[in-house]
């Protein structure tokens, strides 16, 4: 400072700083208890974390309605393996320290103010489902002003600090990706963020993430370990406490439904009961903390553990992919009363995650290794490689060509090509077809279909109207599209070596 003081200061988004703290954590290994409640203390009660953290406190995005580039939500991948990598630096330098912060009730909980919406809603539209409570970050503000930085906690009902032990902090981490597993497709990513790499940042929605699923392989399997250290029982709040027995009895419900692959309607069932109870944990929180404690058994702790490693390990194996890689990104989709589950391409991410993982004997690790250097992710006159694999993508004039076939085929769209009405399709001077250039998804062509309803051709679009609304997503696959990581060239686009995923 400028008296001559030493400046004693961090701030930057979450996985900057904890990316950063998991390496000087290995030069420093006396303050990493220190680093895990700088984390624990801003992580919320629903299982996540704002967006920036600065040795002031905590800090999340805004949402403002007339601004278009406004946005919320929660990055997937920021709870997991940044937390686990600080546990396991404490545990191997300090083994005795966590076990004595197990129990002790010394960390908050971050008041962020939104509110993720019900399981049946985030099934309906999975593209939007965080609310921002206006009020709530008004209050939030007063308090602050007030109290200071501790005024963005979450407060018991005397108006002081709500406080918890570690192993409350750790299993909130926990059971919040849990309650969003999908079997044999991983974990979804419905918080309207994406993971590590933001240029996937359109798979949020429709996507189901393995590399989390891999780094939550590798957590559980030292939190199983390190809750086995526990006295008898131990004291949590007594959501949390209802919310590890829903998903408890879920996975030992369907643990039959392991010994094959899972029909689509058995994975529904089994999102279904994971989905609800965290739903309903959620509705409970928001609402506030009871204060009420409940005592669980250290034997129930570690068994739970153990039970959700058998469905992880399941997924994980149903995972390899032929050529002896395994999935990164899935996407899910709701069709009737079961959940289909669809791979995407090779990702280098992937086999980070589950080389990560300690699932892997040594023997598949090589393996794997080899599969890699012979696949279409590396790049040999680099020697490295890349983050997917490189491609062409078809130009412009190449987009939105519907084949002559599926026009002949169709008595609605060579009625509508016949009489020139352009709502729907169009010929262009050449005879190529087109959908209308306005549509940017299926709904505009749904909404396209009912108003040629109202104008008379109902009796066509009952017979056709669904085949059109599939052909337009045939021809332009929307639900696979994984954003500027399949469309740029660079920036952690196509073409690209990244330093940190090679390294890794």
């Amino acid at each position: 400072n400028e008296d001559g003081s030493v400046n004693l200061s961090y701030q930057g988004n979450w996985r900057d700083i904890f990316q950063n703290w998991e390496a000087l954590s290995c030069s420093y290994p006396g303050y990493v208890e220190s680093m895990i409640a700088t984390f624990v203390n801003a992580s919320t009660a629903d299982g996540y974390n704002p967006y920036r953290i600065t040795r002031d406190g905590i800090d999340w995005e805004v949402f403002e309605p007339h601004d278009p580039w406004s946005y919320i939500g929660y990055w997937g991948d920021h709870q997991i393996i940044y937390l686990l990598k600080l546990l396991e630096i404490s545990k191997a330098h300090n083994p005795r320290k966590l076990t004595q912060l197990l129990t002790r009730p010394l960390f908050s909980y971050a008041n962020v103010p939104y509110r993720i919406k019900p399981y049946d809603a985030l099934l309906r539209n999975p593209h939007d489902t965080i609310d921002f409570d206006a009020a709530l970050d008004e209050a939030i503000a007063e308090r602050v002003a007030a109290v200071g930085a501790d005024g963005k906690l979450l407060e018991d009902g005397d108006g002081a600090v709500y406080l918890v032990n570690l192993t409350e902090k750790v299993l909130v981490s926990m059971l919040a990706k849990l309650s969003n597993f999908i079997p044999e497709g991983g974990i979804w990513m419905n918080t309207q963020r994406p993971e590590w790499n933001d240029a996937n940042n359109a798979l949020v929605g429709y996507g189901v993430s393995m590399v989390t699923l891999y780094y939550l392989r590798r957590f559980q399997r030292f939190a199983a370990d390190l809750f086995a250290e526990l006295p008898e029982t131990v004291a949590l709040s007594e959501e949390v406490a209802d919310l590890f027995d829903a998903l408890a009895a879920a996975f030992a419900r369907h643990e039959a439904l392991l010994t094959g692959p899972l029909a689509d309607a058995d994975r529904r069932t089994v999102l279904d009961a994971l989905g609800t109870a965290g739903s309903d944990y959620r509705a409970r929180i928001y609402a506030g903390f009871s204060g009420t404690k409940k005592s669980v058994r250290r034997d129930d702790l570690v068994a739970f553990c153990e039970r959700s490693l058998t469905f992880i390990d399941h997924t994980i194996r149903a995972n390899r992919r032929p050529d002896g890689l395994y999935h990164a990104y899935n996407l899910m989709s709701v069709e009737g009363e079961g959940v289909v589950i669809r791979p995407l391409y090779e990702m280098l991410e992937g086999q980070v995650a589950v080389l990560s993982a300690h699932v892997l004997s040594g023997a598949e690790a090589v393996s794997l290794l080899r599969a890699l250097k012979a696949s279409a992710l590396y790049r040999e006159d680099q020697n490295s490689y890349l983050l997917y694999p490189d491609r062409r993508l078809p130009r412009f004039m190449e987009k939105n060509q519907i084949p002559a076939e599926h026009v002949e085929q169709s008595n609605l769209l060579r009625t509508l090509i016949s009489t020139g009405d352009r709502r729907l399709v169009m010929r262009d001077a050449e005879g190529g077809y087109h959908f209308n250039g306005t549509f940017r998804n299926k709904h505009d062509v749904r909404d396209a279909l009912d108003a040629l309803r109202e104008a008379g051709y109902a009796q066509a679009i009952d017979a056709e109207g669904e085949a059109v609304v599939e052909l337009f997503e045939t021809l332009f696959d929307h639900h696979s599209y994984t954003g500027r990581s399949g469309t740029f060239f660079g920036y952690e686009g196509l073409g690209c070596v990244y330093w940190h995923m090679v390294s890794k």
